[in-house]
């Protein structure tokens, strides 16, 4: 992968929004979570790997976000991954919501993953080649 940015793209529905329309909150973090998953599930398949060691998953262990601008029922919307930190035991990611077509965020967050054991639940170290893949990709956080 030659690029830090990972891009998804999605549509609102009507499950995604309040009775005005308006995406609720809380989704946000879904579609937050719909692109890292989509972002890593492509960094395993170049590498012919599984996303985390066998063993071990992610854990959202603090979830920052700022909610700028609504998105409404039937937007476009680019979900953005980028990391900013990649540690023996964790990630943090940079992601912005924006409006196809528009530069504007709608939504900032800053997400730190935890790389934990299945069955403890104890940190875990991260897949030495996720590690090897992520750590040169690490940005600046905005």
């Amino acid at each position: 992968m030659s690029t830090a940015r990972f891009s998804l793209r999605l549509r609102v529905y009507h499950e995604d929004t309040d009775a005005g329309g308006i995406v609720y909150y809380a989704n946000y973090l879904r579609f937050m979570e719909r692109a890292r998953t989509e972002w890593l599930r492509t960094l395993a398949a170049a590498q012919r790997q599984p996303t985390v060691s066998e063993g071990t998953m992610f854990v959202v262990r603090e979830a920052h976000l700022q909610y700028l601008s609504p998105a409404r029922l039937d937007d476009e919307l680019e979900i953005d991954a980028v990391p900013t930190e990649v540690r023996r035991a964790s990630l943090r990611i940079a992601q912005t919501v924006t409006r196809v077509g528009d530069s504007r965020p709608l939504v900032l967050g800053q997400i730190r993953l935890a790389v934990v054991d299945r069955v403890s639940a104890r940190p875990a170290p991260l897949a030495s080649w996720l590690h090897e893949t992520l750590a040169p990709l690490a940005v600046e956080p905005r």
